[in-house]
């Protein structure tokens, strides 16, 4: 069975910085675009940035542009997402994802980690 594992997530002082993980079960999907999406407690899962895995090609969420970066790990198997200063709405559980096209709806992917926990404190 195909799985998403993410890792990183903690809690974090506001100004402060996360690096997320996102390690596929597979290589086949160095052929997809992954993706990370967050959901705040009470609102709808959120785009956040996606990376075509071959050509590193990436679609950021305009409002998290400039904060957070996703990189793919050429040497390892893992989609990465940093975070930079962070702020206490920057909290929720982020998923990585995995599709065909590099589009901002959750709708467009097919495969979801379990999702990591970013907790930032004021």
């Amino acid at each position: 069975q195909v799985q998403l594992v993410e890792s990183g997530g903690g809690l974090v002082q506001a100004g402060g910085s996360l690096r997320l993980s996102c390690a596929p079960s597979t290589r086949t999907f160095t052929t997809y675009v992954m993706a990370w999406f967050r959901q705040a407690p009470g609102k709808e899962r959120e785009f956040v940035a996606a990376i075509f895995w071959n050509t590193g090609l990436t679609n950021y969420a305009d409002s998290l542009k400039g904060r957070f970066t996703i990189s793919r790990g050429n040497a390892k198997n893992t989609i990465y997402l940093q975070l930079n200063s962070l702020t206490p709405e920057d909290t929720g559980v982020y998923y990585c994802a995995a599709g065909t096209a590099l589009g901002s709806a959750a709708r467009e992917y097919l495969y979801w980690g379990q999702g990591t926990q970013v907790t930032v404190s004021s």
